[in-house]
């Protein structure tokens, strides 16, 4: 862990975004908006490295088993094959069940072009298992990443996005104009 918080330090240190973490349950979903580059997954992972917090991610099927795939399995990613419904969610939960002290990092944009929807996948993840959700920023009006506040989720959708709305209703992406609103497809239902 020492030569990841040394890189993780030594980018920081000539960055010219600042780090602002706040407070990370030992256990949680980390959700982070807006994902319009890669370059939000490397602000996080830097974070993640900087702090030593042991993390997983989620990442489409076509990069975990790419040539990328060793380095991303080696980062804490976990291949997920969205367009088909495998029993996912269930899995992770279990997954967490097993763990003390681990960060399950999702972009529930789950792409970094501006779409209609976010992913449901973290919401339904947080709510089976009682996880806290962590709600990770990109501003880059600020130049600025980190992490505000948890939240647990109260199984209604609809009342849980609406303070997730409100968090991240002055944050703008990497590439702002290809961020997607926080809405939930359910909440439509």
């Amino acid at each position: 862990m020492k030569i990841k918080r040394f890189i993780s330090r030594t980018y920081q240190r000539f960055s010219k975004w600042t780090f602002e973490p706040g407070p990370l349950p030992d256990k949680g979903i980390i959700i982070g908006a807006f994902h319009t580059s890669y370059w939000d997954g490397f602000f996080m992972v830097m974070a993640l490295w900087d702090l030593g917090i042991p993390f997983k991610f989620l990442v489409k099927d076509s990069l975990g088993k790419g040539p990328l795939g060793p380095i991303i399995r080696w980062l804490g990613g976990i291949s997920v094959d969205r367009p088909r419904n495998t029993g996912m969610v269930e899995g992770i939960v279990s997954q967490m069940a097993d763990l003390d002290q681990v960060q399950l990092v999702i972009a529930p944009e789950g792409t970094r072009k501006k779409k209609d929807y976010w992913k449901s996948g973290f919401w339904h993840i947080a709510n089976q298992s009682g996880l806290p959700v962590t709600l990770a920023y990109i501003d880059s009006n600020r130049m600025v990443y980190g992490w505000r506040e948890s939240i647990h989720v109260s199984g209604d959708m609809a009342a849980d996005m609406e303070k997730i709305r409100e968090v991240y209703k002055d944050a703008a992406g990497f590439n702002p104009e290809n961020g997607t609103p926080p809405r939930l497809r359910g909440e439509d239902a």
